[in-house]
């Protein structure tokens, strides 16, 4: 059994994964202490965290909300800090045995570089970091000897299911999706959607972005980029099922056609739990899953041809280079448009495809190009989102 306490940053610990892990330490107390809570700009709830949780450091990257946070928590041995290079220097602290990153987006990665280079473990439900800068983080964990444990309930299962076989080769995995709220519809159905209908995702609780992504498999295609860096796998190693009942978490196929899958019912408190334990698996009190009450599960093929995020991902990938930093700062900022009732559901990849075909691609991208990259296609992108709200193409 785990001896010490593990002293644990959470980046992003307002958002939907960060307030879940923060229920995981509270249900283990003897394994756990938080050093360390960030929130974009949630105030009032990163107050009522830090109170709660007595962590020494807390950081609001929105700067304007300083003031608030620090007058709330004077009367408390909590050091206040605003602004995002402050965490990415609080990442560093000595005490940090592992980090959490579940900040939103592309504003996670350089926290994490900063974390990596300080030689802290990463608990990464931060999927966008492998996404833009895969390349460049698997090699700096490589290099610092840091571990990153994957959050994502596909990535945990893969990570799960290849324990104990390091010494045999993978033939791919297979990453399962549950098809979001508009599996089985059209292009035509899906003209007039909104935000409000895209974020009613069948099976899981989320926040609103990645709960859009879902609806649109861009989230999966996200994941698939994510495998690539995070197992070694070229993109024909993974492939992508609909599993609606979202039981069979992900599976993996090895050499000799064997395949082992990691099941269980969707509660992102698993595999938070599982990575911040890791190694040890820790006793829970959680429901657990029972086979009677599930006769059928099913899979069937995703349907990439009205929902067209996934293939532009798959595209992304095989480009390689900055290629993956383009589609997402697009999908950023059409994800955000859509929420605002600014741009529509199919629009979305439009967006992304004319990103693709327009922003300057470099092959061997450095961190520098990795921020330009990311900062001009938000411009780009944002500009197409007003000059074309409703969609590209008709």
């Amino acid at each position: 059994m785990q001896k010490t306490i593990k002293n644990i940053a959470i980046l992003g610990s307002t958002g939907s994964i960060g307030t879940q892990a923060l229920e995981v330490v509270s249900e283990n107390p003897s394994l756990f202490k938080v050093l360390l809570l960030t929130a974009n700009n949630n105030a009032k709830l990163l107050i009522e965290q830090a109170v709660k949780y007595q962590p020494q450091h807390v950081a609001i990257c929105d700067e304007s909300k300083y003031c608030e946070v620090k007058e709330a928590l004077s009367a408390y041995h909590i050091k206040v800090h605003a602004g995002h290079a402050a965490i990415s220097e609080l990442v560093t602290l000595s005490e940090i045995d592992i980090v959490l990153t579940a900040m939103v987006g592309f504003a996670g990665l350089e926290p994490t570089i900063a974390a990596i280079k300080a030689g802290k473990n990463i608990a990464l439900a931060n999927k966008e970091t492998l996404v833009v800068a895969g390349e460049l983080i698997t090699a700096l964990a490589k290099q610092h000897d840091v571990k990153i444990l994957p959050v994502d309930s596909e990535h945990s299962a893969i990570f799960q299911c290849l324990a104990g076989e390091e010494q045999n080769s993978i033939e791919k995995i297979i990453l399962t999706a549950s098809g979001g709220p508009f599996r089985g519809k059209n292009a035509a159905q899906l003209t007039n959607v909104t935000a409000a209908d895209a974020l009613k995702h069948p099976n899981w609780v989320m926040g609103a972005k990645i709960t859009i992504d879902s609806a649109s498999l861009m989230n999966k295609g996200l994941e698939v980029v994510e495998a690539k860096w995070l197992f070694g796998l070229e993109a024909d190693q993974i492939e992508v099922i609909v599993h609606p009942q979202s039981i069979v978490h992900s599976l993996v196929q090895f050499q000799d056609g064997s395949v082992k899958a990691q099941m269980g019912l969707p509660d992102m408190k698993l595999p938070i739990q599982y990575a911040l334990g890791y190694p040890e698996r820790i006793k829970n009190n959680y429901k657990r899953f029972s086979f009677t009450d599930y006769p059928s599960v099913t899979f069937e093929k995703p349907d990439i041809t009205t929902f067209r995020n996934l293939g532009l991902v798959f595209e992304a990938l095989n480009k390689g280079g900055n290629m993956p930093c383009i589609v997402n700062a697009a999908n950023e900022i059409a994800v955000a448009a859509f929420l605002k009732g600014e741009t529509g559901f199919l629009a979305m990849s439009e967006i992304i495809e004319v990103c693709m075909q327009q922003m300057p691609f470099i092959s061997q991208p450095a961190l520098d190009d990795y921020l330009n990259t990311d900062k001009q296609t938000r411009i780009f992108a944002q500009n197409l989102v007003t000059k074309l709200p409703l969609g590209i193409t008709t």
